[in-house]
């Protein structure tokens, strides 16, 4: 129960539970070290290898565990404690944090063992971002549920504008003396390690939850698989996270920023990185006017109408040749995005048995990581064949075409009015019966 007397219109309702004030320290803290520490660990790859490949499986080496993982992980989310896979899952990144800045104040001969340590990270994550998302509408009264969701992605964009740049300063931090040891990627996991700790803590002062209900099944792929029959079963969730998942893999401009920066606009590294700090900005931005403005009708509509804006000022972005049209059109980007953002996590939620939110979870973890990683992957090769503009263009155009062929097959997302348990799964209950899913 909340702390506070918190109303339902008020901006700050989910802040009145403790646990949600807890966990979003927490994680503020741990989203800002995770992102300081690849800053780190992608400098010192590339001091060691000057190799993009080497850089590219980094990101290889944080993914392969969740498409190796991601099903028994959401399992794992529904059987046992949440708190505890979470306190687990960090104190295991913790340690291989550990391991990295060991590597580091000894010399890093080989970058064979940073990969194995970050595919121990990318487990820790695989199991612990299920359990985590599962576990949030714990967290606060239902009718705030929507308030904390728009909150924790606030959270998150601070972290994750934040975080690259503290690990941009540690790294070229220059300490005399004693500390001179830790200069550059040593002082970054540093930092990442206090942080997680402060994590650790932060979680384990929360209080437990109550037993889940699913705590009883067996560990059988009849339950593991659970998740995926139950989301495709289900024409909300199926709607959302699908469209998602192709808008960002047919539409992701920012991996091909560094191309738009040097050789379209002319604008070298200072315009790369104005250029990367719009999006968060344009996140941040719209996710502090849902706060005050929370959505009350049409969410469905809505999301369908920003992943389409989406798609537009993705193709505007790539037509561009003025620095400040860019940034325009990639605020719009970002603010878009995070309309989607906390409409998909609502429903996701919402729209899911308790006892199953943990593998539906896991289902969209798998998504959404693969429409990120497969994004940047799609869009070097589609810039390899056509070059970078039309490719930013096309994938814009294709975003567009997705969000109009999804508004048709799936009417269940269209007609999604208010973000309520009670009101999406009567959308749900209706559109079912006259689409059965075979």
């Amino acid at each position: 129960m909340p702390d506070g007397h918190s109303t339902e219109s008020s901006g700050t309702a989910a802040w009145g539970s403790r646990d949600f004030r807890f966990y979003q320290s927490a994680r503020l803290l741990g989203v800002l070290g995770s992102e300081a520490q690849s800053v780190g660990v992608a400098w010192q790859i590339y001091q060691i290898t000057h190799s993009t490949l080497a850089l590219g499986y980094t990101g290889l080496a944080l993914f392969l565990p969740g498409l190796v993982f991601v099903l028994p992980a959401g399992h794992v989310a529904d059987r046992y404690d949440r708190r505890a896979i979470i306190l687990t899952c960090y104190s295991v990144q913790s340690l291989a944090t550990a391991a990295l800045l060991w590597l580091s104040l000894h010399g890093i001969r080989s970058i064979l063992p940073v990969y194995l340590i970050l595919f121990v990270i990318g487990t820790g994550r695989c199991f612990s971002g299920p359990a985590a998302s599962a576990w949030v509408p714990s967290l606060v009264p239902k009718e705030h549920f929507v308030n904390a969701v728009t909150w924790g992605a606030t959270v998150f964009q601070i972290a994750n504008a934040s975080g690259p740049m503290f690990g941009g300063l540690l790294f070229t931090l220059a300490l005399t003396g004693r500390l001179a040891s830790l200069n550059g990627a040593p002082l970054v996991y540093c930092f990442t390690l206090v942080c997680l700790l402060l994590f650790l803590s932060l979680t384990s002062m929360m209080s437990p939850r109550p037993p889940i209900e699913a705590s009883g099944k067996a560990f059988t792929l009849q339950t593991v698989f659970a998740g995926l029959r139950y989301v495709r079963g289900t024409r909300l969730l199926l709607g959302s996270i699908s469209l998602d998942l192709f808008a960002v893999l047919l539409g992701g401009a920012v991996a091909l920023m560094p191309v738009f920066a040097r050789d379209v606009l002319h604008e070298g590294a200072k315009g790369l990185g104005l250029l990367r700090a719009m999006p968060s900005l344009g996140a941040l931005s719209v996710s502090l006017l849902l706060l005050r403005f929370p959505l009350r009708r049409r969410a469905g509509r809505t999301m369908l109408t920003c992943v389409g804006l989406f798609g537009a000022a993705t193709v505007v972005f790539g037509l561009s040749r003025n620095l400040w049209l860019s940034c325009v059109a990639l605020v719009i980007i970002g603010a878009s995005d995070m309309v989607s953002v906390v409409v998909r996590s609502s429903l996701l939620q919402l729209a899911t048995p308790p006892e199953m939110r943990g593998r539906v979870s896991a289902v969209n973890w798998l998504f959404l990581g693969a429409s990120n990683e497969l994004g940047e992957f799609e869009s070097g090769l589609t810039a390899h064949w056509w070059g970078a503009v039309r490719a930013v263009i096309i994938g814009g155009t294709a975003s567009m075409a997705v969000t109009g062929i999804w508004s048709v097959f799936f009417p269940a997302l269209r007609k999604a009015d208010r973000l309520t348990a009670e009101s999406l799964i009567a959308v749900e209950r209706e559109f079912s019966s006259a689409e059965p899913m075979n």
